[in-house]
């Protein structure tokens, strides 16, 4: 699952994977628009549940500081190619 938060200046970018052990891997991404400025956190979680505890808790940080939400998706491969190439250059894999 991949989801985006952006306001003027700032996204966040929270994806949710598995890794090739078959462990949750919940990689959060942010920065300047337009930048390289920016960083990320890899987060091991142990379960889909947990998983989907932190992904409420950062909608809400984000929408506190006055994000949107401009993409929810399941899956990069299910996005369109223009949006794909995007996010390939923010995510570092």
């Amino acid at each position: 699952m991949i989801v985006r938060w952006e306001n003027e200046h700032d996204y966040y970018l929270a994806h949710l994977h598995q890794d090739m052990f078959g462990d949750w891997v919940l990689t959060r991404v942010w920065g300047q628009i337009g930048t390289q400025f920016g960083g990320i956190k890899h987060t091991l979680v142990s379960s889909l549940d947990e998983a989907s505890i932190l992904l409420d808790d950062i909608r809400h940080i984000q929408e506190s500081r006055g994000m949107h939400k401009v993409l929810e998706a399941d899956a990069l491969e299910s996005l369109p190619e223009p949006v794909r190439a995007q996010l390939q250059r923010e995510l570092p894999f």
